[in-house]
């Protein structure tokens, strides 16, 4: 039996999650909509996340850029060496200042030097409004958060 965590003695889950698949299938057809990706996330974004920054000091934002469409966030992490699950709860609540109604958001370790010695957590975020909760013009974001110092 393949183990999906350490202590796991039944190899299986309870059931499926079904119930969420509407939901974010709205999301990901937002995703593919022409145009849905708004522009200058510097202007929306970043003062939410200037101000989180502020708030809470375990993570240092060293650059922000647009690439294509993608809002691309590098941060300095300043808290616990080797905690992930710390600077992924940090990252959350980051991303919990600018997410909107509907939110994506996958993890990843990457290299983050030439050799693969020295890694770094990526986030791919999407979030957005989508029909029929759109409080505005359904619309979105995608921002990747790129965490070095781990």
């Amino acid at each position: 039996m393949a183990a999906r965590w350490d202590n796991d003695d039944r190899g299986r889950g309870i059931g499926d999650a079904t119930q969420l698949v509407p939901g974010a299938s709205q999301l990901v057809a937002a995703f593919s909509k022409p145009n849905w990706v708004a522009e200058q996330p510097d202007v929306h974004l970043l003062p939410h996340v200037e101000a989180w920054c502020q708030r809470d000091r375990s993570l240092e934002l060293i650059g922000a850029d647009v690439d294509g469409t993608a809002y691309v966030l590098d941060f300095e992490w300043h808290g616990a060496t080797g905690s992930v699950g710390a600077a992924r709860a940090a990252v959350f609540s980051l991303i919990g200042s600018f997410a909107e109604s509907a939110t994506y958001v996958r993890q990843r370790r990457v290299a983050s030097d030439g050799d693969g010695s020295a890694m770094k957590l990526q986030f791919e975020i999407g979030t957005g409004e989508v029909a029929p909760d759109a409080q505005f013009k359904p619309h979105g974001h995608v921002v990747l958060i790129n965490v070095a110092g781990l």
